[in-house]
C-alpha cells in the first residue's frame, strides 16, 4: 500500500493506478478505524477497484463547543489495517492541504441535511459536504463509498453528487455491528464499562419500533413509548424518528423507504442509530 501525503504525490499515484485499474473507489475517513471501517474498503476492492482511503480529521464539521482534539487518533494502526484490508493508496492530507489560506468557498446545503443531525450540529453537514467534495475532486474516484450507519450523512452526499452533476456513484454499506447489536463507531471507545452494557438497548428499541410499527400500531404513540423507554433505560434521547428514508422528512406510517433514525446521549457519548422496516407480511 502507497501512502501519500502531498497532492502532487496523490495525482501521481491516483494516475498510475488508473493506468493499472479499471476504476477507482474512495473511502473517506476520519481515521480511528474499527470494523465498519474494513466493511467498508472490503466493499470497494470486492468491486474490483483500486482502493484509496483517505486519513483526514475534518475541523469544518466540528461546531465551536465539539472537542475536535478529544477525536481518537491512531495513525500506525489505521494505516495497518488499511493495507490488511486490500487498500492500494492511502491519502493522508494536512488542514493547509485541505483548507489552504484565502479559500472562500463551502457547500450550502438544504434537502436531507435538514433537521435531526443538522438541527443538532448546525454547520456539521456543510464540512461533511465541502470535505467530500474536495476528496472527490482529488481522487477522481468512480465510486465512493459510506456506512449507512451515519444514514443522514448518507442522504446528504447523495444529494450533493445528484445535484451538482458529479460523475461518481455513492454506495452505501450496511452498518457492521458488535455482536450484541450495537453499532460500531469511533465514539464507542469512550463508554464506561456500566454504559457499554446498556447502549445495545438503542438498537434493541429500534427493532421493537420497527415491528410495533409494521403492525400496524400508531406511529406517534409506538415512538413515544420508546423513547419513554430509552429514557427510563438511562439514555438523553436527542430524536427516535420515522422518516423517508432519501429524504428525511418525517412521516406517519411505514412505507417502502421508510427509516427509523436515532440519536441518544449516553454518558459523553451521543450514539447515532438506525435501521429499515422489515417488510410487512
Amino acid at each position: 500500500m502507497e501512502i501519500v501525503r502531498s497532492l502532487p504525490a496523490l495525482r501521481d499515484a491516483c494516475a498510475a493506478l488508473r493506468s493499472r485499474h479499471a476504476s477507482l473507489g474512495l473511502v473517506p475517513t476520519m481515521g480511528a478505524l474499527h470494523d465498519g471501517h474494513r466493511a467498508l474498503v472490503r466493499a470497494s476492492v470486492a468491486s474490483g477497484a483500486a482502493t484509496v482511503a483517505s486519513i483526514f480529521v475534518n475541523p469544518l464539521q466540528f461546531a465551536p463547543t465539539e472537542d475536535l482534539s478529544r477525536y481518537p487518533r491512531d495513525e500506525a494502526g489505521d494505516l495497518a489495517a488499511l493495507e490488511a484490508t486490500g487498500c492500494a493508496l492511502a491519502w493522508l492530507p494536512d488542514v493547509e492541504t485541505m483548507y489552504p489560506p484565502g479559500e472562500a468557498t463551502t457547500i450550502s446545503l438544504t434537502g436531507p441535511a435538514e433537521r435531526w443531525e443538522g438541527d443538532a450540529r448546525p454547520g456539521h453537514f456543510r464540512g461533511v459536504a465541502t470535505v467530500c467534495a474536495k476528496l472527490f475532486g482529488q481522487v477522481r474516484p468512480d465510486r465512493a463509498y459510506f456506512g449507512e450507519k451515519d444514514w443522514q450523512q448518507l442522504q446528504v452526499i447523495r444529494r450533493m453528487v445528484a445535484d451538482l452533476l458529479l460523475p461518481l456513484e455513492i454506495v452505501g454499506v450496511p452498518t457492521v455491528r458488535e455482536a450484541d447489536g450495537l453499532a460500531m463507531s469511533s465514539r464507542n471507545r469512550f463508554l464506561t464499562p456500566a454504559e457499554r452494557a446498556v447502549a445495545p438497548q438503542l438498537y434493541a428499541a429500534l427493532q421493537a419500533t420497527a415491528s410495533a410499527l409494521v403492525g400496524g400500531g400508531p406511529a406517534d404513540g409506538v415512538l413515544a413509548d420508546a423513547r419513554t423507554a430509552l429514557g427510563s433505560a438511562g439514555f438523553g434521547v436527542a430524536y427516535l424518528a420515522l422518516v423517508d428514508g432519501p429524504t428525511l422528512v418525517p412521516i406517519q406510517a411505514a412505507t417502502a423507504t421508510a427509516r427509523l433514525i436515532a440519536a441518544a446521549r449516553l454518558g459523553a457519548v451521543r450514539l447515532l442509530d438506525n435501521i429499515g422496516l422489515p417488510d410487512r407480511q
